[in-house]
């Protein structure tokens, strides 16, 4: 099973924004680094032009993704194992 968890690299250490569930020391992992809002778009074939149409389509959604409730996506899998 996979998890999926953010967290912050600080000072030679990972600092993890939510306890993994179920994860136990020496849980092997793997980190990926990610640049903060650097997409380069057009490597996906998105012009200026497209990626402004999407922003408006999905902007309209952007009050559900980030209500409380939508939290539960973000351990999927162990929730739907709890159910």
């Amino acid at each position: 099973m996979l998890t999926t968890v953010e967290g912050i690299y600080r000072n030679g250490r990972v600092e993890f924004a939510e306890n993994p569930n179920g994860a136990k020391d020496g849980t092997r992992v793997i980190v990926t680094f990610i640049s903060v809002n650097t997409i380069n778009l057009a490597s996906q074939g998105i012009d200026k032009t497209q990626a402004e149409i999407l922003r408006a389509s999905l902007s309209t959604f952007s009050e559900d993704w980030n209500s409380p409730e939508m939290s539960i996506y973000h351990n999927y899998d162990t929730a739907k194992a709890n159910l």
